[in-house]
């Protein structure tokens, strides 16, 4: 079985902890797990293959965590990867891997920012989702609803039969839902054939299945699969509910107690975490004393602080378009940014300069660019610096230093065995991150 993970979303509603740069999927929420990362390993007990769709910016955050995941070399080295440099929503996303595949392959598709705590009935729940796909259904996966919510599809159900498919209906409707008893939330998890799947896009959806096929025209099948950004954006933006499963007659559902949450808010994120004994969620790196607060979501990082009652944390999202607004890098990035390369953080920024401390990992090495606002001093703490400024290259090693002009070509590079670490005074008018014209990138970045 071939598990799609599905990398999309920006998880808004879970600002500041999920940025644009570092969204939900991969932000380390579950002891100390990402949510991308415990979807690789529930699924590793039964898919033998891994199909990551993620974000062009994101690739080097599940490749690398999907390093870390403690999954066998064979696993991580054949995991194959989509590449899309704009979202179009699932049905493009599902369609662009699955005719990568063969026809008979079956495919489990799962959202990367999702919970699951109930592993034996989840497992029970998959091989008889297969067991109905090898039928030439199209499987979901029902889950029992425990309130009111207007933003998850509805399926009537008759055993495994489905009797009806809603998306996101009116509080009245889902109301009635809840109350009615046979209708249960879809969980956004599907299993199916690739070739099933893909007969019934065609038939439903053909604009979609024409344009994710004529952009793979333009792409090598291979590990890596990059979408180019004027071929994707021929492809129609829908979601697989909208475009195959309301209108398909080949669907079947599995019902089950999975323990399933979309951690969609920090009300649900709250119910996985340790609250206070006045119901508070806090979740800072230093110590917070609150006097006379109850009910409350506080949340706290380096360059951001929220404060929400519970309840109302589905209102962040609207705070987040008003920070996008006001302060736009608030909502892109933390105040430590990965890169393909390793990481940074800024330690100071005011006007006239910036301070941060550069992790180079080993073997990788920062683009050739240079910047036309700020000059640049690299101090190195700790491996060994190789430096190219202009058409000269040079080591650098702890304790020493070098200097880099304004306007000139210059690259940073860790040809060692040990993380290189840099700390990079900026000076200048603006030390803006949009400042930087590269002419050569191993990450193929504009």
């Amino acid at each position: 079985m071939i598990n799609l993970v599905i990398c999309g979303g920006s998880g808004t509603r879970l600002w500041p902890l999920s940025r644009n740069l570092m969204p939900k999927q991969f932000a380390k929420l579950i002891n100390n797990k990402s949510l991308f990362q415990l979807v690789l390993e529930r699924n590793s007990a039964f898919c033998n293959d891994f199909y990551i769709i993620s974000n062009v910016d994101h690739f080097f955050l599940a490749h690398d965590q999907m390093d870390a995941s403690g999954l066998n070399k064979r696993t991580i080295k054949d995991t194959r990867y989509m590449l899309e440099p704009v979202g179009r929503n699932t049905a493009p996303a599902i369609a662009l891997a699955c005719l990568t595949l063969k026809d008979d392959d079956m495919v489990l598709v799962s959202p990367s920012d999702h919970l699951i705590k109930n592993h034996d009935a989840y497992e029970k729940a998959v091989a008889r989702a297969a067991e109905l796909a090898e039928d030439g259904n199209i499987v979901v996966f029902g889950v029992k609803p425990t309130h009111v919510e207007t933003g998850y599809g509805y399926i009537e159900v008759d055993g495994e039969d489905v009797i009806s498919f809603t998306e996101k209906p009116d509080a009245k409707t889902a109301e009635d839902y809840l109350e009615n008893g046979t209708y249960y939330w879809n969980s956004g998890m599907f299993c199916f054939k690739a070739g099933r799947f893909l007969e019934e896009l065609q038939k439903y959806a053909p604009e979609i299945y024409d344009g994710c096929k004529a952009a793979l025209e333009n792409t090598a099948n291979s590990q890596y699969i990059r979408i180019g950004l004027e071929d994707m954006l021929k492809i129609p933006e829908d979601s697989i509910d909208y475009s195959v499963i309301e209108k398909c007659n080949c669907l079947k559902v599995v019902l089950s107690d999975l323990g399933w949450s979309d951690v969609g808010s920090f009300d649900s994120l709250s119910t996985e975490l340790i609250n206070d004994e006045n119901n508070n969620l806090i979740i800072s790196n230093k110590y917070v004393a609150t006097i006379d607060v109850q009910d409350t979501i506080v949340v706290d990082t380096d360059d951001a602080l929220l404060i929400c009652k519970k309840g109302s944390s589905q209102k962040v999202k609207d705070v987040v378009q008003k920070i996008k607004r006001d302060k736009p890098e608030l909502a892109n990035i933390h105040m430590t940014a990965y890169r393909p390369w390793g990481t940074y953080t800024v330690l100071e920024n005011t006007y006239g300069y910036k301070i941060k401390r550069i992790e180079v990992k080993p073997g990788k090495k920062l683009s050739l660019q240079r910047h036309m606002h700020r000059s640049e001093h690299w101090i190195v703490v700790s491996g060994t610096a190789t430096v190219t400024v202009g058409d000269k290259t040079t080591m650098v090693r702890p304790n020493e230093s070098t200097y880099i002009k304004m306007g000139e070509l210059h690259r940073l590079a860790n040809e060692g065995k040990i993380p290189l670490i840099v700390i990079e005074a900026q000076v200048g008018e603006y030390t803006g991150e949009d400042d930087i014209i590269r002419s050569e990138d191993d990450y193929d970045r504009g």
